[in-house]
């Protein structure tokens, strides 16, 4: 089964392009990489605080109820009281953000106005039990919003790490990869048209120069032949005039016999 890559035309500009997918990948991995690895560490230290956070508001509570119970049997039921004084309410929260590696937390924080609904609660009796239940509750609600707050981010978190790890696993088994084997195609389709571009050129060559010593062998033909021809006629000459030389000389003769 042939690896997986993209399709693209093996060209040297698709090369470059691809070389630089693949800078730009393996960045963004690294980048991926550490704002994970971020991530967990303050994960760790959420799961950290939930938990002293749970051992804590456990006893916090309690000792809430506990007052609660202890104003209940020294100055009798006293909500009515505190319902009827409540006009505005004095613990609010104020929701702001934190930003951890560029993902932003919601935090919880307390904001405790001036009125008190407990004016005239323990007026009668029980107002050292209605203080200290009071103390007792708000600590309670303090660690609550603690709490609220740490679970917030505990679940926003798990989310963005998972998000995270599956983007890092994604860019380092499927996206690098896929880049690589690319790359490797279009390096091997360059070098396999640089063979065959380096052949031709031989073979040009090659035919040029066979093209040359045939054309100096057929020009060098002629001029044989007109040598040849050249000796041929200088020959026939010299016999001609050879002849004629013994033709006079025997007539000479003819002529000196008859005489």
């Amino acid at each position: 089964m042939a690896a997986a890559r993209d399709n693209v035309f093996p060209t040297r500009m698709n090369l470059q392009t691809t070389k630089i997918r693949l800078r730009g990948a393996q960045t963004g991995h690294s980048l991926l990489k550490r704002k994970s690895e971020a991530l967990s560490i303050r994960f760790i230290e959420i799961v950290k605080k939930i938990q002293e956070a749970k051992l804590n508001m456990g006893k916090i509570i309690q000792d809430a109820s506990f007052s609660l119970a202890e104003v209940t049997y020294t100055a009798g039921d006293i909500g009515f009281q505190v319902r009827e004084n409540a006009k505005i309410a004095s613990y609010k929260l104020i929701s702001k953000q934190e930003n951890v590696s560029g993902v932003l937390l919601p935090v919880f924080e307390k904001s405790v106005q001036s009125n008190n609904a407990f004016e005239l609660a323990g007026l009668s009796r029980g107002g050292s039990r209605v203080k200290q239940c009071k103390e007792n509750y708000m600590a309670a609600l303090d660690i609550l919003v603690q709490l609220a707050s740490l679970q917030t981010a505990f679940l926003l978190l798990d989310e963005i790490i998972k998000l995270t790890n599956r983007r890092v696993a994604a860019i380092e088994y499927i996206i690098i990869p896929r880049i690589e084997n690319t790359i490797q195609y279009i390096s091997s389709e360059l070098d396999e048209q640089d063979r065959e571009e380096f052949y031709r050129l031989k073979k040009v060559q090659s035919k040029n120069k066979e093209v040359q010593s045939n054309k100096e062998q057929s020009s060098s033909v002629p001029d044989i032949e007109y040598l040849n021809s050249t000796v041929t006629s200088k020959t026939s000459f010299i016999k001609l005039k050879k002849l004629e030389t013994r033709n006079i000389l025997s007539e000479q003769t003819d002529s000196d016999i008859i005489f």
